[in-house]
Parts: structure tokens; sequence; C-alpha cells
């Protein structure tokens, strides 16, 4: 096992693998900008090292001053969480190169399943059912158009490195298809410094579907189980459930098959996540493969009663998993929110500031996953999320309920929050109701009104 671990994140990821360090006694070694110098994950680790300046690009994506610090506080391995470089086959390629151990997929599975449009290619040959779509990567409109033409509209256009909802689009008729086509190619070239993009089939009125897998080095790969990540706001998640009321347990036994023999196809050794769209009459599709830790893991950990960090770790030096697919049970049903630093008043915009007062809520089965405390200050140069707030209990209608309370506790003074936005979606029927449509449809009707 590791004696120390450097954490190439920041926020409440960075705070929840050095917790889980603590736990396995190996030390820990932090990163951070200058303006993340008093973040909470720079005070729990046993060592910090200031890595650059407050844009990503200089610090928290910089792969030289990462691999730097991880030297030269004699770290043996990386973890690096979600976002930033966690994705990154040139950055898990020369971790491995200077002798460290790179906690997340080898570099080779990273290419081939983090590239969209390969993974496709990956998974028709697994056997794995997919979306109809382009067969490989496409970079100009003309080719992109006349495949559209071929596949039938609406269509969705997707960056073929892309994530986290950046350099999507959806083009509903030809007339509008080349104006999305060049607005996505142009955010993915800018987040990701990628322009291949692919096509796909839209879906209407389908679930968002996501199974958390985990492999070791042995060859050893298990699900634990789905995912129901379905309440999205212009395709970044909020709520994320488990498990899923619309799979039966026959279908669940089916779709955890594919997501195994999807990681089985890459040889892949890890955490991972593969996703799927679940139609109204029961079929589902291969969407992507996310070759990383899941923000929304921790509903997995609740049902489950598996710690996935603590397991990612395991594997990444060398040990085979500690669980079979058949000691995988899962219990009860867990809800996670996302509170974010946004206004839902107006559009959702990032709000950065002050944190004066904070309170979380408590009690059996609430969790929260944050880096906040009282007296942070929230910088403008991150993602907005400044928390999770997950519950568990024995039923769905117990776990809403518990959310309800524990949303109606938490208390962040200071700073802008969709705490009472979660809160009144809670109270809405056609969540009451799992009612997806109905709530997809809401979320549409507030942001075009915001």
């Amino acid at each position: 096992m590791f004696d120390k671990i450097l954490i190439a994140n920041r926020g409440e990821i960075a705070v929840r693998i050095i917790r889980a360090c603590r736990e396995m006694g190996i030390r820990t070694v932090a990163v951070c900008s200058e303006v993340d110098r008093e973040a909470l994950h720079a005070q729990l680790a046993d060592e910090t090292i200031c890595i650059g300046p407050n844009a990503p690009k200089d610090s928290y994506l910089n792969v030289e001053r990462i691999l730097s610090a991880a030297l030269s506080t004699g770290a043996e391995a990386i973890h690096p969480g979600f976002g930033f470089l966690s994705e990154n086959s040139r950055f898990a390629r020369m971790t491995e190169q200077c002798g460290l151990t790179f906690i997340g997929p080898s570099a080779q599975c990273i290419d081939q399943m983090g590239n969209k449009a390969i993974a496709r290619s990956k998974m028709i040959q697994a056997g794995v059912p997919v979306i109809p779509g382009s067969e490989g990567i496409v970079k100009n409109v003309r080719e992109a158009k006349r495949l559209a033409q071929k596949i039938g509209y609406p269509v969705m256009i997707k960056a073929a490195a892309g994530g986290g909802g950046r350099g999507m689009r959806l083009a509903k008729t030809p007339e509008e298809f080349k104006s999305m086509f060049e607005a996505a190619q142009l955010e993915t070239q800018s987040a990701f410094g990628d322009d291949g993009m692919y096509l796909e089939r839209y879906i209407e009125n389908a679930r968002h579907i996501e199974f958390q897998i985990m492999a070791d080095k042995q060859g050893n790969v298990v699900h634990l189980g789905e995912r129901d990540c379905s309440i999205q706001r212009r395709n970044q998640k909020m709520i994320e459930e488990s498990p899923s009321t619309a799979l039966t347990p026959r279908l669940r036994r089916k779709m955890g098959a594919d997501a195994v023999k999807a990681a089985k196809a890459v040889s892949y050794n890890s955490a991972g996540t593969v996703e799927f769209l679940l139609t109204e009459k029961g079929e589902y599709f291969f969407m992507e493969m996310n070759t990383r830790i899941q923000v929304e893991h921790p509903v997995t950990e609740m049902v489950t009663g598996r710690d996935l960090i603590r397991e990612m770790i395991r594997v990444a030096a060398g040990e085979p998993l500690s669980f079979s697919q058949n000691d995988v049970v899962l219990q009860g049903h867990a809800i996670e929110c996302r509170i974010n630093a946004e206004d839902p008043e107006h559009g959702f915009r990032p709000t950065p500031g002050h944190v004066i007062e904070l309170h979380f809520p408590g009690g059996f089965g609430v969790r929260v996953d944050s880096a906040l405390y009282s007296g942070y200050t929230v910088p403008p140069y991150y993602d907005s999320m400044l928390a999770k707030l997950i519950v568990h209990s024995e039923t769905r209608e117990d776990a809403v309920r518990k959310m309800q309370s524990a949303l109606g506790e938490t208390v962040i003074g200071g700073v802008t929050t969709n705490v009472d936005f979660l809160y009144d979606l809670m109270h809405e029927e056609a969540f009451l109701q799992d009612d997806i449509i109905t709530i997809r449809t809401m979320l549409e009707e507030k942001g075009s009104k915001s």
C-alpha cells in the first residue's frame, strides 16, 4: 500500500480523498492555487504545495507543476479526483513515466473510452447496444450535415472529447444544424482543445441511467448498481438517485452485465461509470463512459455500503477487489442534491462570495460532502458546486422526506445558492411521482424565464 498520495484537485472531492487516506493510514499532499491557500483541502492535508496562480491552466491543469510537487514531496501516487486532469491521458501517462502510480484507469483506457467516438466503436465491437449515430469523428459541417440527414432529426451534436454537458447542441431541423454544429464545435475547442465532434440520434423522454463499475488489475470487474441522473438543467446533473424506479430486477441485471462487458472490452481497471439512455419502451443504449470517479458516487456508497475511493486506492496499489458481484446488494434508496453558488432567479449565474454563516444538517442517514466553512470565500475561478447533500432511507418516499428536511435545515449565509430552488423542487408533485418529463419541462420554462 502507498505511504503518501498527492491529490491533484480541490474542493469537496479533495477533502473526500484526504479523509479516505487518513482512514487507511496514508499521508497526503495537497496542491493549491494562490487563492486556495486557505481552502479546507489545503488545511487538512499533511503537506500542501502552492503550484501557481488562480487560473486553472496555471495551477490545477498544470501537469508539470503537479508532477514536480509529487516528486519533491516523495508521493508515490496521484489521485486526480474528478474534473481537471482526471480524464487526461497525457497526465496519466506522464505520471507513470515519472515512476508514480495514477489512481485511475490506464492512459490507454482513457484514450479509448474518454473519446466518445472511439468508445462508440469499441462498444459496437463488444456487442453493447449503442445509439444510432456517426461511426467516427466528424470535423466539418458539410460531412456532419450529410450524416445528420442519414441518422434523422432531431440529432444530438456532441464533442468527441467532451464532458460535463459542454460541446453539446440539439439540432431539431436541417435549417438550424449548421449554426448548432459550429457553436458546439467552438465550445469544445475552447473547453477541451479538440474540435472533433460526433452525432447521435436524439431519443426523446429518455432517462439517463449510469452504472458504477469497479475493476482491478487482475481482470475482475463488478458493477455496483445504477444511478438515475435524469434530472438535469442544460445537460448538467442536479439530482441523482439510486436505485432507479424505472428498472426492474431483470433489466438491472441485463444493463449491469452490459456495463461490465463494456469495461472488460477495454481491460478497464479502477472506478468508472458506464452511461446509458433508457427509453420509455425499456430499450437502452450506451451513451458514454466516464473514466473517473463521479460527483454522484456517494449515492452508490450509501446503498451498497462500499467505499469507492478506498477501493480505487486499493486496486491502484495492485490489490484485487475486496468484493465480488454476489457481494453487491442494493439496500434502501439514496438521493443526492448538488448545492451550488448560483442564482436560480437570474439564469443560474454563478455567485461567488464570502460565507458568513454556515449550518449543515445531520441525523441518521444524512451525509454532507463539502469543503465549506464559516469565513471561507468562494472564489470565482472554479466550478460553482459548494456541497453535496446525500440522504439514505428504506424507501424513496422516506428518502424524499429526509431530503426535504435536510434542505430546510441547510443555511449558507452570505452567498446566494440554489438551496431554496432544490427545496421547492423536492416538494413538486412531479418529483414525488418521479415524473421526469414534467420536471424537465418545468426546468426548461424556469430557464427561459430567468
